[in-house]
């Protein structure tokens, strides 16, 4: 019999997602000055990018992006987009703040109320076209709820990006 320690696989939580980006100063911009992370700390891999943390002491590193090198295809551009990986879901607090800074930035958005629960999500994309969802519990959240009218209220698979018309954010 052996002594070892015997640890049942399992998936813990998610460690962090990774964007690839044609305009590395413009996804940083977003990620830090709209949704709030914090740039910090990130290795020399030899080719540009940033680690996006929580924005609290000890806060995870959760949003990793990549430029140049292995960022780039075929074509010598990243791709666009988020492909199979419908959005990429936050959860966040300070509803009103959110719909402010993507007003103030000039940013199309969308909002949503999850049937049957408490729960407000904002819609909105990045750069290089990836979809965020911000999830709010609305239960403790000031002001009115989602705008669920027509062009305002978020639908599944309908995308709202356009890169032409996307605000210079860097």
């Amino acid at each position: 019999m052996s002594d070892a320690v015997t640890t049942e696989p399992m998936v813990a939580g998610l460690f962090h997602v990774a964007v690839k980006t044609n305009n590395l100063d413009a996804t940083v911009a977003f990620y830090t000055r709209i949704l709030g992370l914090r740039n910090g700390f990130r290795p020399d891999f030899g080719y540009p990018g940033a680690w996006l943390y929580v924005p609290l002491a000890g806060g995870p590193a959760i949003l990793h992006i990549y430029a140049g090198g292995p960022a780039l295809g075929a074509a010598g551009r990243a791709p666009a987009g988020t492909a199979a990986i419908d959005h990429v879901s936050l959860a966040c607090r300070g509803y009103r703040g959110f719909v402010a800074r993507f007003r103030q930035a000039g940013l199309e958005w969308r909002e949503f109320l999850v049937p049957g629960t408490t729960l407000w999500q904002l819609f909105v994309y990045d750069p290089s076209g990836v979809q965020c969802e911000l999830t709010f519990e609305g239960a403790v959240e000031e002001g009115e709820g989602p705008d669920m009218s027509p062009g305002r209220a978020y639908v599944a698979g309908a995308s709202f990006f356009d890169p032409a018309t996307y605000p210079s954010l860097g």
